[in-house]
């Protein structure tokens, strides 16, 4: 009996998805069929179903590896003073927004997850788990005197989601330039928590 390699396993089943998320991207998820991702990942339709039973439990797996990166962003976090893992964090998690490509996988989330409640629940657990550990580090950041929270840890945390997700939604304007707002982004946040600029 053939034993399995999990890291092979591992690394095939992220190249899959990461060739599916530009086609989900580009085309849309009912637009892309498993034809399309097969031959983008150069894979044949049996190699692809060994990893993955349906196009859906692709999407979906997309999200259980950005709960992954999230956790391994969070652990490297928290081996720096606080603040510094916040603008580490805030940094990590604007790195999508750079790709104007990924305007159209955010909208394809949006409508996906309104069919899915398997997805929705991903989601919105990847969500939670950003917010619930962004709050821990601003927290730690106010209680080291790093910077002076107007609000709750939480609703701090929240409303830097909200400065990230505003990143993702003006993808759609053509004059819009993701790279050159991210530091803007930074000063917003430092302001608002009463931090040194970056």
């Amino acid at each position: 009996m053939r034993t399995v390699d999990p890291v092979k396993h591992a690394e095939k089943k992220r190249h899959i998805t990461d060739t599916a998320v530009g086609l989900f991207a580009q085309k849309g998820f009912e637009r892309t069929t498993v034809a399309d991702i097969c031959k983008a990942a150069d894979i044949s339709t049996g190699s692809l179903f060994h990893y993955f039973p349906t196009k859906r439990a692709i999407f979906r797996e997309i999200f259980v590896q950005d709960a992954e990166d999230n956790a391994a962003m969070f652990a490297k976090a928290r081996e720096l003073s606080p603040w510094d893992g916040v603008l580490m964090v805030v940094d990590h998690l604007c790195v999508p927004a750079l790709d104007r490509s990924v305007a159209g996988l955010v909208l394809e989330v949006v409508v996906q997850a309104s069919r899915d409640p398997e997805l929705w629940e991903l989601v919105g657990h990847n969500e939670k788990m950003v917010r619930d550990e962004l709050a821990a580090l601003l927290q730690q950041a106010h209680d080291a005197g790093q910077i002076t929270l107007p609000v709750s840890a939480l609703t701090a945390a929240s409303w830097a989601q909200g400065l990230v997700d505003g990143l993702f939604g003006r993808l759609i304007d053509p004059d819009f330039d993701a790279t050159d707002q991210v530091s803007t982004l930074r000063l917003i946040l430092s302001r608002f928590v009463g931090a040194q600029a970056p």
